[in-house]
């Protein structure tokens, strides 16, 4: 096959600007060959080089007593849980493959993740995720909802481990370009954390796993560009998952890491041998020489370029110990895995790429990586002119409704706040046995059994909330995700973050990631849950508009006591149901404005760290001192859905209650006021004087409420809902549209 030539028109159309492409010619002090343009191209694509974000990334706490690694030098963060072990963890995005290949653009969003685990030396013990849709009432929107749910399901639950814990939002403004966050944990004894490094001359470089083909060819660069109607001739760009293969592969890598057989090891995501070449020596200061015709191909007459930046999954770059290639090569083959040196590490600081006896590629793996000289830009912002009128917007002018009651059974069967069971229900979320607390509460609980221990985790984020405020927005995804696993038990101890934003070289979308990005430092420090690393995934627009501004928070946090694992539901009969924290009577950005006035404008909830860290030290206090039977955060759709989801949110137990609900200036504020820092809770009544002692003692504000009784849903003597009706309409909301739909 004839190379074309390498000229500024082949460098546009591969993504570089007219700069960037000098910038190479520089660096090389020479043409590039075409290999080595397709390398540059994807290892200095915002996918692999953040180059319009990592400057702002770097603001952020990275590094914490209980961290092992700094964010970014790993596959996945790495925190301390005692004992000799830790958790790894991490989020990323898979949203441009989703949306024109759901099913595979999800699953391989899964594997990806989960690669990211293992090759750190972590056995992977659940999956969580993250996903934003268009509207339920338009068809291709429910195509795309299946596809991804199907994919996700089918990866992981082939793979074995469980899915525990996810949210799910809807909004026109996700209709052309959904988002697919997925997360994993793992859990590893820090004697076998496993770094992806090259170091250690004359080492043998091998690639392990699935055969490469032509899938995913360029798919970083695909994911550095806004959707668009010509994405859908864009699905070679989207790889092909294998959880079987992959399952096999987590054994193996398991194994050899176990018998010490390796230097280091990293997953071949993201331009694949591009990237895990390069990223492997820039780190270890050195260099490679590889041979392509070494590497198993599943396609005939694959040239270097295409070899290069194939993203085909379940493969793996492997740095060796001279002298335990055999043993590694004995490993792979035992579990049916292909395993073939293709190089060695070398002293001399370039990664060399041969292919039929022709040098293909000679470039310094410091050019391309994140980190190295790769390039760094900071763009110019702009106050976005919308948020003049969001602003301005006077909540009070609004009618009030004529009958509450209606206004709440539409809430509460709401696609965002209903239950998401139709979703959960295709995942395995107890295989391994080590799921405590499974989908649809406050936050996941898995077992360690390594340690007699337990984490929480949660991802959460409000778009709106972003979109009308950015740093205070994210802010609340920081505190709202550290509400949940405090509701939990659990003790808040760093996050991973999934950055989903717009067109960077748009000035008000980049102001708005930088002010996303100020809110998520402030709230992490004052959180002490510092950023372990995470995803950046711009470009998400399509032509119609650009998604909301949608931050998401990976949020891990450890029990040190398995009876301090809390949930969300009233446990029995007679106990009291309290209110710790204050109402505002803010809907700005809240559900009920957009449901019921079809608005997303307003002033959004107050975020103050401080009460909020009050309210996280005394609910842990309340929970180690046995005083609280149940306890659940106060989040959309206000304090009457919390109440009615602690009713019936464990199916096989609800329980009916008769509450007073405080109310300020207006009901329908107080009802459905999205005010942050709240938490219901239940206690038994035998302990009201010790609940309200200590309570007091505190700086947070209570109210008790009512108490748990009878079948119903009974509020302020003047609204009741019986829990079968509570039962419809939360469990089969977003079934029947789905029925609906066929």
């Amino acid at each position: 096959m004839t190379e074309p030539e390498v000229n500024i028109n082949l460098a546009r159309e591969h993504g570089l600007t007219d700069e960037e492409y000098g910038w190479v010619c520089e660096r090389l002090g020479r043409i590039p060959t075409f290999t080595e343009l397709g390398i540059f191209s994807v290892m200095w694509s915002e996918h692999c080089s953040y180059k319009n974000s990592i400057a702002l990334l770097k603001t952020l706490p990275r590094s914490g007593e209980k961290l092992l690694v700094n964010a970014g030098e790993e596959n996945a963060g790495l925190v301390d849980i005692g004992e000799g072990f830790a958790i790894a963890f991490k989020i990323e995005s898979h949203n441009h493959p989703s949306a024109v290949e759901p099913y595979q653009g999800a699953a391989t969003g899964v594997g990806g993740i989960l690669r990211d685990i293992f090759t750190m030396g972590a056995r992977p013990i659940a999956c969580l995720n993250s996903l934003r849709f268009g509207p339920l009432t338009d068809p291709r929107t429910r195509y795309l909802f299946e596809g991804v749910v199907k994919g996700i399901g089918d990866y992981g639950n082939c793979f074995g481990v469980p899915t525990v814990a996810g949210e799910v939002y809807f909004d026109e403004s996700y209709k052309g370009n959904p988002l697919i966050n997925a997360m994993a944990i793992g859990v590893v004894d820090t004697k076998h954390v496993i770094s992806a490094t090259a170091k250690g001359n004359g080492n043998p470089v091998m690639i392990v796993g699935s055969s490469t083909g032509r899938d995913g060819i360029h798919g970083a660069t695909f994911a550095s560009e806004e959707i668009s109607e010509k994405s859908e001739a864009k699905r070679p760009s989207v790889q092909v998952g294998d959880p079987f293969t992959e399952k096999l592969l987590l054994e193996a890598t398991l194994e050899i890491i176990k018998e010490d057989l390796v230097v280091g090891i990293q997953d071949m995501g993201a331009a694949g041998i591009s990237c895990s070449t390069s990223e492997m020596s820039a780190k270890g200061e050195s260099g490679m020489i590889i041979d392509l015709n070494k590497v198993p191909l599943r396609e005939d007459s694959m040239t270097a370029y295409e070899i290069m930046l194939s993203e085909s999954q379940e493969r793996m770059l492997v740095v060796a110990k001279k002298g335990c290639e055999d043993r590694v090569r004995e490993i792979f083959s035992k579990w049916d895995l292909h395993c073939e040196t293709i190089g060695q590490v070398t002293d001399k600081e370039k990664v060399i790429i041969n292919y039929h006896g022709e040098k293909k590629a000679e470039i310094s793996p410091i050019e391309l990586v994140l980190g190295g000289n790769a390039p760094v830009y900071i763009r110019e912002t702009a106050e976005p002119k919308y948020l003049e009128e969001t602003r301005k917007f006077n909540c009070r002018v609004l009618p009030e409704p004529e009958s509450l009651g209606e206004v709440f059974e539409k809430i509460f069967s709401s696609p965002n706040i209903a239950s998401k069971r139709w979703v959960f229900q295709q995942y395995d979320s107890m295989v391994r046995t080590n799921t405590i607390v499974g989908p649809g509460s406050d936050s996941a609980v898995i077992y360690i059994k390594e340690i007699n221990k337990a984490i929480a985790a949660k991802t959460d984020c409000n778009g709106r909330y972003v979109y009308l405020n950015p740093k205070e927005g994210t802010k609340i995804a920081v505190a709202e995700s550290a509400r949940n696993v405090v509701c939990s038990g659990a003790t808040p101890l760093a996050i991973t973050n999934c950055l989903n934003f717009g067109n960077p070289y748009k000035p008000e979308m980049y102001w708005t990631f930088k002010k996303a990005i100020e809110g998520m430092g402030e709230a992490c420090r004052f959180f002490n849950t510092p950023v372990t690393g995470g995803n950046v995934s711009f470009y998400n627009e399509s032509p119609d508009t650009s998604v909301y501004p949608t931050p998401v928070i990976g949020m891990v946090g450890l029990i040190e006591k398995l009876e301090n694992i809390t949930t969300a539901e009233f446990k029995k009969e007679n106990d009291l149901i309290y209110l710790l924290g204050e109402d505002y009577e803010e809907i700005g950005g809240s559900e009920y404005l957009k449901l019921i006035h079809n608005l997303v404008t307003g002033e959004i909830p107050r975020i103050d760290l401080q009460t909020e860290k009050d309210l996280h030290k005394l609910i842990l206090h309340l929970i180690d001192n046995g005083l609280i039977n149940s306890a659940h955060d106060i989040s959309d759709g206000g304090i009457i859905t919390a109440i009615a989801e602690s009713c019936i949110i464990n199916p096989e137990k609800v329980l009916g209650a008769k509450v007073k609900l405080p109310i300020k200036t207006r009901e329908d504020f107080s009802f459905f006021s999205e005010s942050q820092s709240r938490v219901i809770v239940s206690i038994d009544p035998q302990s009201k004087e010790k609940f309200e002692e200590v309570v007091s003692k505190s700086f947070t504000p209570f109210l008790l409420l009512g108490k748990v009784e009878g079948t119903s849903l009974n509020v302020n003597d003047q609204y009741g809902f019986p829990i079968n009706q509570l039962i419809d309409l939360y469990y089969s909301a977003i079934q029947k549209r789905m029925d609906i739909a066929h």
